[in-house]
């Protein structure tokens, strides 16, 4: 097991060593200039070229990357060319709420998804099953854009349930900052109504991201747990006469999740990596619209800043799936 940990991790290396050649390479053949962009419009021509000199853009692109990559080693991630600002401290400002959102969203889509899709399976053909089925198909086809909209429309401006967008009232103050989360930074404060404030900000965006991946979960846990329930060991299972809810407890949920598993894994990169438009549409400041500043102005480092933390982040999580296959699973628990 721990010769496996240490040759994923090993393994990471080149994976983002190879991310971050491509997304540079990808930047510098942009065609614009950044220097000017963020120089302004009156900029002169000797203040272009300042702003060039200081941040290292006047020399080869093969050094630039080389002085990036030395500068990792060091924990330099680059300067954002707007703000001036090194763009870790961005990251350590944004990346929290994202990690939120998606950590919020996948709680809801793994435990409900588990939940329904086992529920549909066990009563297959039946109308909770049929019901499930719809939902499903309806969920994955619906953007996610315009389920945040109709969710702002009905919990936040007909009903007031939830706030329109934001991550916490603007009047009020924040828990003590630890992890940057809110909802965990409340609860490690011992600060019951901040931890309501924010879950109520946190509620509906959560809720937009989570449909897909509750929608996809849902399905592969019902076609697992049908596949499941129809090997021989469950026949013998139920004619030795245990009991339903053991059995499904103890058998059929345990071998159903191993498949569902890598859809969680694949899931949580592609929603670290797609939380644009509902941080655009509830004003959720994590990552994503702050990538998507960078990339309007052509602000290098934080796109690579911000690339490089969601590919490490998604090898690392999909590093801990498998992990919780040999847990789960005892016949593909690894050596």
């Amino acid at each position: 097991m721990l010769h496996y940990i240490v040759r994923r991790i090993l393994l990471l290396l080149p994976v983002l060593l190879g991310l971050s050649m491509m997304v540079f390479a990808i930047g510098r053949l942009l065609p614009g200039d950044p220097v000017l962009l963020a120089a302004g419009p009156n900029a002169t021509k000797e203040e272009v070229a300042a702003l060039a000199v200081e941040f290292g853009l006047d020399k080869p692109v093969a050094v630039q990357y080389w002085n990036y990559l030395t500068g990792l080693l060091h924990g330099d991630w680059g300067r954002s060319l707007q703000s001036r600002g090194p763009v870790l401290e961005d990251l350590k400002v944004f990346l929290p709420a994202t990690l939120e959102l998606v950590l919020a969203a996948m709680l809801i889509a793994v435990v409900f998804g588990i939940l329904l899709g086992l529920l549909a399976a066990v009563k297959r053909n039946g109308w909770i099953d049929y019901s499930v089925r719809l939902v499903s198909l309806a969920s994955i086809s619906m953007p996610r854009f315009f389920l945040g909209l109709l969710l702002q429309l009905v919990f936040a401006m007909w009903l007031g349930w939830a706030s329109l967008g934001g991550r916490f009232p603007l009047i009020a103050s924040p828990p003590p900052l630890v992890t940057g989360m809110l909802t965990i930074d409340s609860l490690l404060a011992g600060d019951l109504p901040s931890f309501l404030l924010a879950l109520q900000y946190l509620a509906l965006p959560a809720m937009a991201m989570s449909l897909s991946p509750l929608a996809t979960i849902t399905r592969m846990m019902r076609a697992s747990t049908m596949e499941v329930l129809q090997q021989d060991y469950m026949l013998t299972a139920r004619a030795l006469g245990i009991p339903p809810g053991k059995l499904l407890r103890k058998y059929v949920l345990r071998n159903a999740l191993t498949s569902t598993l890598t859809v969680i894994g694949l899931y949580f990169g592609w929603l670290l990596g797609g939380t644009v438009l509902v941080e655009s549409v509830f004003d959720w400041p994590g990552i994503g619209l702050y990538a998507t500043k960078a990339i309007m102005m052509q602000d290098f480092m934080p796109i690579m800043g911000v690339v490089l933390t969601i590919g490490t982040l998604f090898v690392t999580f999909n590093l801990l799936i498998d992990l919780l296959y040999g847990v789960i699973n005892p016949k593909v628990r690894l050596g």
